[in-house]
């Protein structure tokens, strides 16, 4: 029963008893899955139009702490409601769940029933109307990176998040033999997943003990913000389901790889040719690629915290770790912040390697449409590729290495405001502000230990 579903169809799942619980969703701040387990009957019945939730999921950290500091939503103002709105065209079978299915939900203002510009759908969808208006679309896929660990999440967390033991042993990238022993979470995964129509490509083994990867094939930027959520929620669910952990946390450990989630991206006309190739043109990118790609690189500061949104972020970023540091494109170089694929050829695309496995696919797509609809609009030039270890280059412009950096740009970037909104980036400076607050007040493991005798 694979791919979404109508409508129409859910009432005949319904009728049938094959359907007893819908998922009824929206994607948080965190890219995670909000929302409320409906009885098919009711949702049938009426929820299927709306249904409601507090205004604070879109104001809220990963521990759904209620900051201050948000126009948006406060105590003062009462916390209300916010307008679930399902999209009856993404409702689909969720097979590793018996009796589910699942719709996401636009988010809207109770009174007026406006979109939440702040809202990771409408950001992302506010991008795919303006790269639309200049007569292209945009189809991209995200690689999803991840950990396996031997415990269960309670497990773990029982134990203090100590002594994680990872599902395997050594470095298992492109390994056959190793993840073969993982296939009791990662067959099921890529099963459900296509059942779900989810189209998974394929997993493998990554480049460190327990790491895994998982391919969705390229698709159009909103499907594949869609699928990278879905993917991501089914990945714990099954890991949980087998009695395993599964953390997309960038950096567990500081002697560890850290996982990453890429964002292979082109643009292609209404027509369905693709607006990034021109045979004629050095490595096939077209005038209109090189623009694009330059805005990602003028951009990439200021879209960093869409990329990398909490302290860990940043921990990724190290020389010899397939972790970019440096704000530049090279041909198939994965030193690069930017990596050109598929040179020469009709699959042309610009890979971005600066996301971290924590990024929210909504609102780091948008960042990249909106860093490369600019660079189309001012028709920006395209420097030379670097080439070598790009690691080593002391001309470069570093990758901000923190999140208070990065909150500083974001703050500051005319660019995502013009195509954003000032409203939406003094949201999401508040939750970047927020997060570096929190950390700011903890004392640290690392802290007490280094000097508590010696200091």
């Amino acid at each position: 029963m694979p791919g979404t579903i109508s409508f129409d169809e859910l009432i005949k799942l319904a009728e049938d008893g094959t359907i007893d619980t819908v998922l009824t969703c929206l994607v948080d701040m965190q890219g995670r899955l909000m929302g409320k387990r409906f009885h098919v009957s009711n949702f049938l019945e009426s929820a299927y139009k709306e249904t409601h939730c507090c205004n604070y999921l879109l104001a809220t950290d990963l521990e759904m702490a209620t900051p201050d500091g948000y126009a948006s939503t406060s105590w003062e103002t009462g916390y209300g409601d916010y307008v679930m709105k399902p999209d009856l065209s993404s409702i689909r079978i969720v097979p590793w769940l018996e009796g589910t299915a699942l719709v996401l939900c636009d988010v809207l203002d109770h009174h007026t029933h406006e979109e939440i510009p702040h809202s990771p759908r409408a950001v992302l969808k506010r991008q795919v109307e303006r790269l639309s208006a200049l007569g292209f679309e945009a189809k991209t896929a995200t690689e999803l990176e991840f950990f396996l660990f031997e415990k269960s999440f309670d497990d773990i967390r029982k134990s203090g998040f100590k002594d994680l033991e990872p599902i395997s042993g050594y470095n298992e990238d492109y390994h056959i033999l190793q993840t073969t022993k993982e296939e009791g979470i990662m067959r099921p995964l890529r099963n459900h997943l296509v059942a779900a129509g989810i189209p998974v490509e394929n997993t493998k083994g990554e480049a460190e003990a327990g790491q895994e990867e998982l391919n969705i094939r390229y698709g159009l930027a909103m499907e594949c913000a869609e699928y990278h959520t879905i993917a991501k929620h089914a990945v714990k669910e099954i890991a949980w389901q087998q009695g395993r952990a599964a953390t997309f946390l960038p950096k567990w450990h500081h002697d560890k790889v850290g996982s990453s989630s890429h964002i292979h991206q082109s643009l292609w006309t209404k027509d369905g040719e693709s607006a990034f190739f021109d045979k004629d043109k050095k490595y096939g990118m077209s005038d209109i690629m090189r623009h694009y790609v330059a805005g990602l690189l003028t951009h990439a500061s200021d879209a960093t915290y869409f990329l990398a949104p909490y302290i860990n972020s940043y921990k990724r970023f190290a020389p010899g770790t397939f972790a970019p540091t440096k704000i530049t494109w090279s041909v198939d170089n994965r030193t690069s912040a930017f990596r050109l694929c598929g040179e020469g050829t009709l699959g042309v695309r610009i890979e971005c390697r600066i996301g971290g496995s924590d990024l929210n696919p909504y609102l780091a797509i948008a960042a990249q449409l909106a860093a490369g609809i600019k660079g189309i609009e001012d028709k920006l030039e395209l420097a030379p590729p670097s080439d070598g270890d790009v690691y080593k280059s002391e001309k470069l412009e570093d990758i901000p290495t923190s999140l208070r950096a990065a909150a500083e740009m974001l703050r500051n970037s005319k660019m995502l405001r013009e195509a954003m909104g000032d409203d939406v980036i003094d949201h999401y400076v508040r939750a970047a502000t927020w997060e570096q607050e929190e950390f700011d007040r903890v004392v640290t493991d690392y802290e007490v230990a280094r000097g508590f005798e010696r200091s």
